[in-house]
C-alpha cells in the first residue's frame, strides 16, 4: 500500500481522500492543538505531531511514498488581500519551505501541494521552484475547478505536481457532472430569522430582492463580499467557495439563516461521521481551510494512475 504525510493537515482533507483513495496516512502535522485534536480523532491510527513545521525534525518521520502539504494560503489569497512587507503575511508565505525541507530529507516518489493559484505569483515562488527541482522533482502545476471533480462547490484551486520523474507529469483530471448545492442543503432544518428586520443591511436586502427576482423564494446568497454579484445564485448548481467565515445566506420565502457548519463539510465532501468541534466558529475555520476530500482523493488516483 502506498503510504503518506500530511503536513499542515487541519481537519484532514488531504488525509480523507488520501485514504479513500487506499493511501495510508503515517503521520500528519498542524501548529494548531485544536486542528491536531480533530485530526486525531478522524485519523486514529495516524501519529500526530504539534509543532511549527519550520523547527521539524525529520529524522523523526516515518519514510513515506508520498507528501501531501497545504501551506497556509492567506498570504497569498486576493481573498485577504496582500500588503508587500506584512509581517504575518510573510510567515504565512514561509511555510512553504517546510516542503522543501520534508522533501530534501525524506525524497519521497512524489508530492503533491495545494494552494490558491496566487500562490505562484509570490515573489519567492520562483526561488522555491527552483529549491524543488534542484532536489531532483518536476513540477506539474494544475488549476483545477473542484467542482469539476464532483464537489458540489466551485473552488478553484492549484495542485502542483512533484515527481522524480525525467518530465513534469500532466494529471489526466476527468471532469465529472457538476453536484448541485440541493444535494446538500436542508431548507427544512436551522434557525431561521425574518429578513425584514430592524437592522438588517441594505445590501442584504438588496441581494435578497434580486435573488428572489431571478430564482424564487428559495436560493442561496454571499452575505459579505462580491459573492455571486447583488443576485445570488440557485441551488442547482454548485454552492460558490467556502471560506472560514459565514459567508453564505439560504433564503426561504421571508426567512433567511447562514449556511451551518454541517452543510459547510458536506459542501466540502466531508462524510457525514466527520469529529468535528461543537463550536459552530471553529468548525467552519477548519472547512473553510481544508482541501475537499474528494477533490484530493480525485487527484490522487490520478497520480496513481499515471506513475
Amino acid at each position: 500500500m502506498t503510504t503518506a504525510i500530511d503536513l499542515f493537515a487541519g481537519l484532514g482533507g488531504w488525509s480523507r481522500g488520501a485514504r479513500n483513495a487506499g493511501v495510508r496516512v503515517l503521520w500528519a502535522a498542524n501548529h494548531w492543538p485544536v486542528a491536531v485534536e480533530w485530526h486525531s480523532a478522524n485519523h486514529p491510527d495516524t501519529q500526530h505531531v504539534c509543532q511549527d513545521l519550520h523547527q521539524a525534525r525529520w529524522e523523526q518521520v516515518p519514510a513515506h511514498d508520498l507528501l501531501l502539504a497545504s501551506p497556509c494560503c492567506q498570504g497569498h489569497s486576493k481573498a485577504r488581500g496582500k500588503k508587500s512587507g506584512n509581517p504575518q503575511h510573510d510567515a504565512s508565505r514561509s511555510t512553504a519551505w517546510a516542503v522543501v525541507s520534508a522533501l530534501e530529507f525524506h525524497r519521497p516518489a512524489a508530492a503533491l501541494v495545494e494552494n490558491v493559484p496566487e500562490f505562484t505569483d509570490w515573489a519567492l515562488y520562483p526561488a522555491w521552484l527552483a529549491a524543488v527541482r534542484a532536489l531532483g522533482y518536476q513540477v506539474a502545476p494544475h488549476v483545477v475547478d473542484c467542482a469539476d471533480l464532483g464537489v458540489p462547490q466551485h473552488r478553484v484551486r492549484l495542485f502542483l505536481v512533484l515527481t522524480r520523474s525525467k518530465a513534469p507529469l500532466m494529471l489526466e483530471l476527468h471532469q465529472r457532472q457538476h453536484v448541485p448545492a440541493a444535494s446538500f442543503l436542508d431548507f427544512d432544518a436551522g434557525n431561521w430569522s425574518p429578513i425584514d428586520k430592524p437592522g438588517r443591511a441594505a445590501a442584504t436586502l438588496a441581494r435578497v430582492a434580486n435573488g428572489r427576482e431571478r430564482f424564487g423564494d428559495r436560493f442561496i446568497m454571499p452575505y459579505y463580499g462580491a459573492g455571486s454579484g447583488l443576485t445570488g445564485r440557485c441551488t442547482s448548481r454548485p454552492i460558490g467557495t467556502i471560506t472560514t467565515l459565514d459567508r453564505w445566506a439560504l433564503v426561504r420565502g421571508d426567512e433567511m439563516r447562514m449556511l451551518s457548519a454541517d452543510e459547510a463539510l458536506a459542501a466540502q465532501t466531508f462524510p457525514a461521521d466527520t469529529l468535528r468541534p461543537k463550536q459552530h466558529r471553529l468548525t467552519m475555520h477548519m472547512a473553510g481551510n481544508a482541501v475537499p476530500p474528494l477533490a484530493g482523493q480525485r487527484v490522487i488516483e490520478a497520480l496513481m494512475a499515471a506513475a
